[in-house]
């Protein structure tokens, strides 16, 4: 067990299963002593959620939170900031959804509420977070990291309108960076490589768009989500104590290429 985040404080948002990106992110906050909530979408997330987040040294507790919901998101920040004693360090946004009929075919064909779901749940959802924990953020030289993807700045075929969302969700980070920084506050992005989790099964091609990634990478492989939670963990920490308004790539160099 390290000490880069020991005696901090964490709200992670996001983990589903024991392969999603925020699960991993979790145990490394963990690991390095940091006392984390963790919250769930529904009663079907809660017992996969508990039995993984049980198994956490630091853990305070869990919180159902549906980012779609003002009510429980306001409810659920409160209660995290209690169960860690009155303040939060780092909050962890690994939240997104778009309808399966969404990502495949062609993205001119995306549906108006379509669009509408997918922008709300894996971008503004980082605002409406943002918002209702900056009270409990302020003056902590506190961090908050979400969770991007290449496809925000190229066209992903088969990624469709999760890629805007995705677009939408880095924009709001660099607004973010601006407004909370006077507070203390940082705000980042990791923009990770393709990585076999059970959400990415959902996305038409997405073997083939790893494998691809892999090739043309500087590193000649796909990158894991312990790689990710590194990189989260660093920018949660006061490694990265000057940075803000970010995007980390943790994708083997791929960003880099241009063929």
């Amino acid at each position: 067990m390290g000490d880069l985040v020991a005696g901090r404080t964490a709200l992670v948002v996001g983990v589903a299963n024991k392969r999603s990106l925020a699960w991993g992110i979790a145990q490394r906050l963990d690991a390095e002593g940091a006392r984390v909530v963790l919250t769930y979408q529904n009663e079907r997330t809660e017992r996969d959620v508990r039995r993984l987040g049980e198994t956490l040294t630091g853990i305070a507790g869990f919180l159902p939170m549906d980012v779609q919901d003002d009510a429980q998101v306001t409810s659920a920040v409160a209660g995290a900031a209690e169960m860690l004693g009155g303040g939060i360090d780092v909050l962890v946004h690994a939240v997104a959804f778009a309808r399966a009929e969404d990502l495949g075919g062609r993205y001119v064909d995306t549906p108006r509420d379509g669009f509408q779901l997918a922008v709300d749940v894996s971008a503004y959802s980082l605002t409406a977070l943002a918002r209702t924990a900056e009270p409990f953020m302020r003056g902590r030289d506190a961090a908050i990291v979400t969770l991007s993807y290449i496809a925000a700045e190229r066209a992903v075929p088969g990624y469709n309108v999760m890629g805007i969302a995705k677009s939408t969700l880095e924009s709001i980070v660099r607004y973010l960076a601006w407004d909370l920084g006077p507070e203390g506050i940082r705000v980042n992005a990791v923009s990770a490589g393709p990585v076999r989790t059970l959400a990415a099964r959902s996305i038409p091609g997405f073997g083939d768009m790893a494998g691809a990634a892999a090739a043309r990478s500087p590193l000649r492989r796909e990158v894991d989500a312990d790689e990710v939670a590194d990189g989260a963990l660093f920018l949660c920490s006061p490694l990265a104590r000057g940075v803000t308004g970010h995007v980390l790539y943790v994708d083997a160099g791929f960003h880099a290429m241009g063929l």
